[in-house]
């Protein structure tokens, strides 16, 4: 049915006018017209509005069909085996669309047997044995396109009917799953659906269906499964109090897993953005596309092969290009090559060979399009994980790219020589401009505008008096005040120890600029001369967390502001791990990086300052980062860390909201001769139903009990010692929200040990 996304079309995305007509029923002989809406009964649904083009109405035939007002010709049809015209369509408060024979009220057509991309609660995923019919979920082709895209979710035949799997549309290549169904999980867990809170999942398997579906524990709650464009499949909860999605749920993680993501000629690298780069000899194949994340058709030659005009196997001008530290993941053929010559002569002799590689005596060859080539984190020399392929290009696109960073070099030193006497003179008079201007353009792009300025350094310089009003110091960096135009205030973070070239930092810079939400502070520019790196912000005036909990501010901050300060945290950082295109690991939450705007909206501040440092997207080893006390033990020993750091860090940092005390301060005698650390208190207090005694007292019990015992039950869930058993950020916001309960959390047992 290749017209059934118009009809989720109008069904789930376009509004109608507030004063046209209502009904939940479309009977037979009955449109619905330009100004006609349908709604579900419980309202919960947006209404269709239709165009004055097309009509959604019951045929004679008995089907619900989209025609044409003008020509009255089928658009789109049910295609139902109706025996009588007596048929009815209706949207269900579920959210399905249904034609039932009025008679006997028999569903002869649900939309729910064709859920697109989207998949809704009480909808079946999986396959009908009888009749054939295969309910999977199949991406956009891109953000704006509804049209049928390259990736699908669904149950795979040809594999196991009790896993679920990611694979390419039309395609036997699964690039994730969940694993086995035991009959209560699924093997590989990954964080499938069956374990939420929010949700009832069930998965059946009979003989004549197998499937999964899902429904709420609460009516109230709407959620939507999805699988997008960018081959992730994704769950959203909708957040009333801010009015937007939530991610809760997002497989695979990194971007390079997904099968072919970048498309061919292709580089994918889930450390940088953006990810998917051309090889060299090759350009965007689609730029429209690209610029739209469908980056599925990848690159494509410069200049074509030698041997495609010249079909002499006998000779070529062809030559290879080295690509090194990269993961090939399409199976290549191996070649009896005993030396790395001979392999790339067996390359040259074949014009459908396209790359080639030769290491521990293996020749291996790659035909046609090469797919998934994976970027390696390297040091030096290639990784005993990675390999070095040998790109076959055209001779003129080989000395093209070896010419062009000669030429580099060459223009550089010719052009500097030859204008410097010019552009002194020139130089001289745009400075005189560009004083008089700069500050009243920098004035208006910092109240509104959303591009990130590229600030040079002596004007940084000025804005702050020589870096003079000290705001506070932090991991990274220290951070000052200044005032452009003597009107409107920024922070200028000054970064310690950033050692990174400009095109890294630079890059780094954009995608931190592109990310936006309320309760992030808003990136405004940045510095990179010389060795200087600097990054501008805008100016919070109530300062950082820890200033109202630790200092004796006069101010007291109380509970409710304190509650709605820790739910703000949780939505910033669920965006940063689940919302944004990529995953992006904070690695140092604390008080002093949570700032406070004049409402005392909370606004997580140095997100992404850990990529410029080693931030990645997914679960890495590197370097221990952040402030003790706050670090998760899996910092400590060693292994690779995932962003359940940062909910760790969430939970150390909750713990010091309720009680307006440091942890690493607030210690309680146990009775013995030593004191208990206060998270261990914490718990132990939580245990025995004494939560008024953990909260800080200078509150002088104006507090909700209620939300306070809520807190510490989601701090020490997010303290404990197994990731594994720590919420997401996305379910942190949606049981402090009050959406789902929560059961009592266990002591964590690394920090009962430091008692």
């Amino acid at each position: 049915m290749p017209f059934l996304p118009i009809v989720f079309t109008l069904l789930f995305f376009l509004r109608a006018p507030a004063s046209s007509a209502a009904t939940d029923t479309i009977f037979a002989g009955q449109a619905l017209g330009v100004n006609d809406n349908l709604v579900s009964k419980n309202g919960r649904d947006t209404p269709i509005k239709n165009t004055t083009s097309l009509e959604l109405t019951i045929s004679h035939d008995g089907n619900l069909v989209i025609l044409n007002r003008s020509t009255k010709s089928i658009i789109w049809s049910t295609e139902a085996n109706i025996t009588r015209n007596s048929t009815t369509a209706m949207l269900l408060s579920s959210g399905n669309f249904i034609l039932v024979d009025s008679s006997n009220s028999s569903v002869l057509w649900q939309s729910f047997d064709h859920p697109t991309d989207t998949l809704l609660p009480g909808a079946k995923l999986g396959w009908d044995k009888l009749t054939g019919l295969n309910r999977r979920l199949v991406s956009w082709k891109n953000l704006n396109n509804p049209a049928t895209g390259v990736y699908s979710d669904e149950i795979g035949l040809s594999f196991s009917l009790n896993q679920f799997f990611l694979a390419p549309h039309n395609n036997s290549m699964p690039y994730w799953s969940t694993g086995i169904y035991n009959g209560e999980n699924f093997y590989s867990n990954s964080g499938m659906l069956t374990q939420n809170p929010l949700l009832s999942a069930t998965v059946v398997g009979t003989d004549q269906e197998m499937y999964w579906t899902y429904n709420l524990v609460k009516e109230d709650i709407v959620t939507r499964n999805i699988i997008d464009s960018s081959g992730k499949v994704k769950m959203f909860f909708w957040s009333k109090q801010a009015q937007d999605w939530q991610v809760v749920y997002t497989q695979p993680l990194a971007p390079c897993d997904v099968y072919a993501i970048c498309g061919p000629f292709t580089i994918c690298n889930d450390n940088e953005l953006p990810y998917c780069n051309c090889m060299e000899g090759f350009n965007i194949t689609s730029p429209v596309d690209w610029d739209l994340q469908d980056r599925t058709g990848g690159c494509s030659r410069i200049t074509p092969l030698e041997c495609i005009g010249n079909k002499s196997t006998t000779h070529t001008t062809d030559k290879f290009y080295l690509v090194s530290c990269v993961t090939p993941q399409t199976a290549p053929k191996v070649e009896a090559a005993t030396s790395a010559s001979e392999c790339a002569q067996v390359c040259l002799n074949d014009c459908s060979c396209t790359a080639y590689s030769f290491s521990d005596s293996r020749c291996s060859i790659w035909h046609n399009e090469l797919l998934n080539i994976r970027a390696l984190q390297c040091s030096g020399s290639t990784s005993s994980t990675g390999e070095t392929l040998y790109l076959r290009v055209s001779a003129e696109d080989f000395h093209r790219v070896k010419n062009n960073r000669k030429g580099i070099v060459i223009g550089v030193a010719t052009g500097t020589g030859v204008s410097a006497l010019g552009l002194f003179a020139l130089v001289l008079l745009v400075k005189i401009w560009r004083n008089r201007s700069k500050s009243s353009n920098i004035l208006d792009c910092v109240q509104g505008c959303t591009r990130i300025i590229a600030f040079r350094y002596t004007d940084l310089q000025h804005v702050t008096t020589k870096f003079r009003d000290k705001l506070g110091a932090g991991s990274f960096g220290s951070v000052f005040k200044g005032v452009l135009n003597d009107s409107v205030a920024i922070a200028v973070k000054r970064l310690d120890g950033a050692y990174q070239g400009e095109k890294q930092f630079r890059a780094e810079v954009s995608s931190i600029g592109a990310v936006q939400h309320i309760n992030l502070v808003k990136l405004v520019g940045f510095c990179c001369e010389g060795s200087n790196r600097l990054l501008v912000y805008e100016y919070m005036s109530n300062r950082s967390l820890d200033v109202h909990l630790f200092r004796n501010n006069p101010m007291i901050l109380s509970w409710t502001t304190r509650y709605q300060i820790a739910i703000g945290v949780a939505r910033g950082l669920a965006y940063l791990h689940e919302g944004c295109r990529d995953c992006i690991i904070h690695c140092d939450i604390k008080p002093e990086n949570i700032l406070l705007d004049d409402s005392f909206i909370p606004k997580v501040a140095d997100f992404g300052m850990a990529k410029l440092l080693g931030r990645e997207f997914s679960r890495v080893l590197t370097t221990m980062r952040g402030t003790a006390g706050y670090l998760a033990p899996e910092w400590i020993s060693g292994v690779a860390v995932t962003q359940k750091v940062d909910v760790y860090s969430y939970g150390m940092m909750l713990l010091e909201i309720i009680s307006g005390k440091r942890n690493s301060s607030a210690s309680f005698s146990s009775g013995g001769n030593f004191d208990v650390y206060f998270p261990v208190h914490a718990a132990h207090k939580l245990l025995e139903g004494d939560v008024g005694s953990l909260v800080d007292q200078s509150l002088h019990g104006d507090v909700s009990l209620d939300e306070a015992e809520l807190a510490c039950k989601v701090a020490c869930w997010c303290i404990q010692d197994n990731e594994l058993d720590r919420p997401t950020m996305g379910q942190i916001v949606q049981i402090l929200e009050g959406l789902v309960e929560i059961r009592m959390p266990p002591v964590p047992r690394h920090l009962e040990a430091m008692a």
